[in-house]
């Protein structure tokens, strides 16, 4: 599989993200394998919270929630997805497949031996990581799930969604910055926009931000489809604590908290939250409100 590393230099203007990189090699299922980064915080034998980004961010999204979980006692590992942040970038839409992002996260777990873990998710993040819960329930002990969705395919998605699918296939420049700016509600500054477009030096960069939209299933027969349709039956016995962390102003994934409260078991008797003044990319708008949840969260739930 060929691919692109971002240079590190892209990233030493960056602010406020002072965490030591790490790297796996993991398989890239061709033959040969890709260098996956990730944010390791905290005492090694803490118990372990998964944060996982979505499209196009980065673990650089979780910088304001890391420091308060760290502090609190937890150990945070903060993947980057392969194709995103200074994880390696493959250079073709085929190499970014739904299973193989799976993969690629369930490598993360297995490699480090994480256990008990307790799962934060957005966006995509949702979207892997919640096949995960279902498909390896003894590792996980916890799931905070923030404006995202396991989608199945049956049911047609928002006109919110179409529009950015559309968008993202259509668009000459892919703006990565110029997304998280539109999917926020509070203003960002400069650097903070530098710091989302630094793993994507050029279009060439963005190949997997261009594919990942196309791999959310919409359509019944979505090569996904009957897997998360199997994940969504062990979900719906799922009884370990569960909660909801939606934002107020997400109109891509907004009444997707109400569903999994519906269905989820485990979310029952749960403090779920809406976080007020928060787009899309809540953890950007509203990180520290959003670790507060967490922790309360957990505190109240021990393991």
């Amino acid at each position: 599989m060929e691919f692109l590393t971002t240079p590190e230099h892209c990233f030493e203007q960056i602010v406020d993200f002072d965490y030591a990189p790490h790297f796996l090699r993991v398989d890239d299922y061709e033959g040969s394998s890709l260098n996956l980064h990730y944010i390791d915080e905290g005492p090694r034998d803490a118990n372990v919270v998964l944060m996982l980004h979505g499209e196009p961010s980065w673990s650089y999204l979780y910088r304001k929630m890391i420091g308060p979980v760290v502090e609190a006692g937890y150990r945070v590992i903060a993947p980057d997805l392969i194709g995103f942040g200074k994880s390696d970038k493959p250079t073709e839409r085929s190499d970014y497949t739904y299973q193989r992002h799976l993969d690629w996260v369930r490598q993360v777990i297995i490699q480090l031996d994480l256990k008990n873990i307790t799962l934060v998710c957005q966006d995509w993040g949702g979207l892997l990581g919640l096949r995960l819960v279902a498909e390896h329930l003894d590792l996980f002990s916890r799931v905070l799930a923030a404006n995202t969705m396991l989608p199945t395919g049956d049911h047609k998605p928002n006109e919110a969604f179409l529009n950015w699918q559309t968008f993202s296939q259509e668009v000459a420049v892919f703006p990565v910055a110029g997304i998280i700016k539109g999917a926020t509600v509070n203003p960002l500054s400069s650097e903070v926009l530098a710091a989302y477009d630094a793993p994507f030096p050029d279009e060439t960069y963005k190949v997997g931000v261009r594919q990942f939209p196309l791999l959310v299933p919409t359509t019944p027969n979505d090569p996904a489809s009957e897997a998360n349709r199997l994940a969504w039956q062990t979900l719906r016995q799922f009884t370990k604590p569960f909660i909801t962390a939606f934002s107020d102003s997400d109109p891509v994934t907004a009444g997707g908290d109400k569903i999994m409260q519906k269905l989820i078991p485990g979310c029952q008797g749960q403090a779920h939250a809406v976080i007020q003044q928060g787009g899309h990319f809540l953890q950007e708008d509203q990180g520290k409100r959003l670790a507060a949840v967490l922790l309360t969260f957990m505190s109240s739930n021990p393991l």
